[in-house]
């Protein structure tokens, strides 16, 4: 039995925390796409932790965690994530464990985004230049070089070929920056990484599932920068959506159960790209302010809104969406009006459908006001406590996105989420 849980808007959901706290149900957590373009943020003693590829349930020593064959993996991003979880004192040998399908990012990955990105100018889509693109491309292009590559004797021959090739693509952007210290600190990340345990993941997964164990499925970003569907081309390049659960970790349709998704009471996002109800005033700023809504990743400064019906509504439709998890519920208690968009208006006319292309047309969002809840819920532990007015947002975005909120993130820590 596989459950998941997945972000519904443009990723910074929270998910890091909702895998964290839901984690002890489970005997195995994996993340199966994306990249060290995530930045899952959880707090561990009261300290704050960002994990970029590392699932989220690490930190409960007797969970297995897996990183699974849809991820393009970072050896030197890894190494220091490695670091950073012994400190606390992980023994990530014991219950870390990656597929040997699994797609390496190699430094000149992370110099093709660099200078893809340059080139775009003013069209620039907001890459977090950590090679992923480039790496997804190569994968498709079966260029790839993969965890278990690196276990072979041939792999420096198989690395100078794909880094030739790379160097065509770089020489046509005339990207003339020293990558060699990149590369040393890569062959040494490699070393470390052949001290962790590679799997075959589709046959461990499964194998462990047919013995009755629970597997949660991490999903990075969020369903609106999946590759197909989301708000193309300001987009990951992989399936962030229910669907890549099956090809990122090689399990089948009929093994997934619950899909859980995360959703923050408002929105944001990161980069460029379309985004119907942003506040590019002093309630958006007010937002960022007390939501500290910087990147976890990038440490940019996310662009804030009102919560969009519409695309939640969206996302909910094609992951399957079975619960609703809202994070940052507290952000907004000093707010004494609260604003939902319910539609767009495209064109003069009204729908409550996401476009094909977003990018490609002026979105009006349709608002409805709601009073704020002008009241501190950090410190509330049941349902029944919550202010009626938080309970009545609830109840219509309930019944505005076909799929019911069943918890409420009120606050950064582990015990800070009360079940509705």
């Amino acid at each position: 039995m596989v459950d998941v849980i997945l972000g519904l808007q443009w990723g910074d959901e929270g998910k890091g925390k909702i895998v964290d706290y839901f984690a002890p149900r489970y005997d195995i957590i994996a993340r199966f796409q994306g990249g060290p373009n995530a930045g899952h943020t959880l707090y561990v003693e009261g300290k704050k932790m960002v994990l970029h590829q590392i699932p989220s349930g690490i930190f409960h020593q007797d969970k297995i965690n897996i990183i699974g064959n849809g991820v393009v993996l970072d050896p030197i991003t890894l190494k220091k994530e490695c670091e950073a979880v012994a400190a606390h004192g992980v023994d990530v040998k014991k219950n870390l464990f990656i597929s040997e399908r699994t797609n390496i990012i190699i430094p000149t990955h992370r110099a093709l985004d660099k200078a893809s990105e340059l080139s775009k100018g003013e069209g620039k889509i907001g890459s977090t230049l950590k090679g992923i693109g480039p790496a997804y491309m190569d994968k498709t292009g079966r260029n790839a070089l993969r965890v278990g590559d690196i276990l072979h004797p041939n792999f420096k021959n198989q690395y100078n070929e794909l880094r030739a090739k790379h160097q065509v693509l770089l020489n046509n952007f005339h990207f003339t920056e020293d990558i060699s210290s990149w590369e040393a600190e890569f062959f040494e990340a490699l070393e470390f990484l052949k001290t962790l345990n590679v799997i075959n993941c589709e046959y461990f997964i499964n194998d462990q599932i047919s013995k009755g164990k629970k597997v949660l499925a991490e999903g990075a970003q969020g369903s609106m920068l999946d590759i197909d569907f989301g708000t193309f081309p300001f987009v990951t390049s992989s399936n962030t959506i229910s669907a890549g659960v099956c090809t990122g970790l090689g399990v089948s349709p009929k093994q997934i159960n619950e899909v859980m998704g995360v959703t923050k009471a408002y929105c944001t996002r990161v980069g460029g790209g379309p985004f119907p109800t942003e506040l590019e005033d002093a309630t958006g700023e007010e937002l960022r302010r007390i939501g500290s809504e910087f990147g976890a990743t990038t440490g940019r400064p996310r662009r804030c809104g009102w919560i969009d019906l519409v695309a939640l509504r969206f996302a909910c439709m094609i992951n399957g969406v079975t619960q609703v998890i809202m994070t940052k519920a507290d952000v907004l208690d000093s707010f004494a009006e609260l604003k939902l968009c319910t539609a767009y208006k495209i064109d003069g006319k009204e729908t409550k459908e996401v476009p094909f292309q977003m990018s490609g047309v002026t979105i009006e969002p349709v608002l409805q006001s709601f009073p704020g809840w002008n009241t501190d819920t950090t410190q509330i532990k049941e349902a029944a406590a919550l202010p009626n007015t938080i309970s009545n947002y609830i109840n219509f975005i309930n019944n505005e996105i076909g799929a019911p909120v069943k918890f409420v993130s009120n606050g950064p820590g582990r015990d800070q989420i009360v079940h509705v």
